[in-house]
């Protein structure tokens, strides 16, 4: 075991059997066990126990989302379900005393910890394993050395993780892919359940089931709080964290992302560019961009601005939207795009908190819509913008059907109950409902609901705390399901 010389052995055995409690008292630490299970861990879960399949599991996502807590809420699980406590192995390889190490020598290293002759039948967690240089072919290699043995790793250098898993890892890592908290979760995790009933909404001339709520403006304090806090499980639940967002979340999200995750995988010399750069586009969050415009703002050079785009997207911490005509044809060149951060409370980690009557409202609430959908793979989300001889206009979200390269719904996301009075001055929607031969679409309001007959279309109106609720909710159903 190269590297091993300097630490010594029993020091390292120490640490695991520290790390790992459960081997003599079967409890996971008290402060897991206090938290509350993100409503992700039940599809998470069944992963953990597949062992038909011989895959790794690999859990992404964002750091602060969370992954930690779930590695650990799987292992009281596995507990709870009466697996053998020295079966199952927790090693944090952010730790520096693991540096020198391979996964193959710490997997030794766990048998030593136990006098064990073999892994059969363990469950062997590798939390944070982006640390690890080259991860993904070690593990490789240990999926196919130890057949009965399931391996979970969970890491938050996301970027590396989703390129590496699939590229190296094809046919033997599963990929679970954990965000930050939905609107939904969010109420959950504060027990703010009465607030919501299962009812009716009415679309597209049917009433369909749909989350409702007793109290919209309880509802919109929980949604405003939930626009400025409410990404992360922990902060959530601080209000000692929340009292200093900027420290925390900016310290230990934006900042290590940035500063560490980003330059030591892609060879980023700038540092401080790109952290400016990511400021300039969180203020902006929800805006339409171009690259000659974020150039000439920016001072940065149009190719470097593609790349930290692209790394920022790769790291989960923006979402950016192509532009579609008035009849969702893609253009041919890209020349504007929407940004958006893939929470808003990162915003206010970086500036400060909003509050409903703010003008940025507009685009928190525009932001937070995006990230209820950004947990849906595989949708194919833009917006629509258009300016021709005879027309122009704006729809906020547009869903394309892949296939057909048609428009499938349109959404106009508004924090304002105005166009519930006065529907006719939704003028770019009527002109892309009729563009696309829709009898109806959904607009968001404060506290509004109810359907408008405006020039033969209806339009459905919703409080944008209740459709960012359901959309959690129903994709979570479908998640279920599937």
């Amino acid at each position: 075991m190269k590297g091993l010389s300097l630490i010594p052995t029993e020091k390292i055995v120490e640490r695991l059997r520290y790390e790992n409690p459960w081997w003599i008292n079967k409890q996971i630490p008290d402060v897991y066990q206090s938290m509350a299970k993100r409503l992700y861990f039940k599809l998470f879960y069944p992963f953990v126990t597949e062992k038909s399949v011989r895959r790794a599991l690999v859990l992404m996502g964002p750091r602060r989302v969370g992954k930690t807590v779930m590695l650990f809420h799987s292992i009281q699980e596995l507990l709870n379900e009466s697996v053998n406590p020295q079966k199952i192995f927790f090693v944090g390889i952010d730790n520096p005393i693991y540096v020198h190490l391979s996964l193959e020598d710490i997997v030794d290293l766990c048998k030593k910890s136990l006098n064990q002759n073999n892994l059969n039948g363990c469950y062997v967690f590798f939390d944070e394993i982006q640390y690890l240089k080259d991860w993904e072919r070690h593990l490789k290699v240990l999926v196919d050395s130890y057949p009965e043995t399931k391996f979970i790793v969970s890491g938050s250098a996301a970027a590396a993780l989703k390129w590496h898993s699939t590229e190296s890892g094809a046919g033997r890592f599963t990929d679970f892919m954990l965000p930050p908290l939905t609107f939904q979760e969010y109420i959950h995790l504060k027990k703010m359940n009465h607030l919501i009933y299962d009812g009716k909404t009415s679309y597209g001339g049917n009433q369909i089931s749909y989350c409702l709520t007793h109290d919209i403006k309880a509802l919109n304090r929980e949604f405003v709080h939930y626009l400025n806090f409410g990404g992360y499980p922990e902060v959530v639940l601080s209000e000692k964290i929340q009292s200093d967002m900027g420290r925390y979340v900016k310290n230990d999200i934006v900042d290590k992302v940035l500063l560490r995750d980003l330059p030591s995988l892609y060879g980023i010399k700038d540092v401080q560019e790109l952290n400016r750069f990511f400021t300039y586009i969180a203020y902006n969050t929800g805006n339409e961009f171009s690259y000659e415009t974020m150039s000439k703002e920016s001072g940065i050079q149009k190719d470097t601005i593609k790349k930290y785009l692209e790394y920022l997207e790769a790291a989960f911490l923006i979402k950016v939207l192509n532009k579609v005509d008035v009849t969702a044809k893609r253009l041919k060149r890209v020349t504007s795009f929407k940004v958006y951060l893939t929470n808003p409370s990162l915003r206010t980690a970086l500036f400060s908190p909003i509050s409903e009557a703010d003008s940025e409202m507009g685009n928190m609430v525009e932001t937070a819509v995006l990230s209820q959908w950004m947990h849906r793979e595989k949708l194919d989300l833009t917006y629509a913008r258009w300016k021709d001889g005879r027309s122009e206009g704006e729809v906020d979200l547009v869903l394309v059907d892949d296939k057909k390269y048609k428009p499938i719904w349109g959404v106009e996301i508004k924090w304002s109950n105005r166009y519930f009075e006065k529907p006719h001055e939704l003028k770019s929607l009527i002109l892309f409902c009729k563009a696309n031969n829709f009898k109806n679409a959904l607009v968001t309001s404060i506290d509004q609901s109810g359907v408008k007959i405006i020039d033969n279309l209806a339009f459905s109106f919703l409080p944008a705390s209740v459709y960012s609720y359901n959309i959690g909710d129903i994709t979570l159903k479908m998640k279920y399901t599937n």
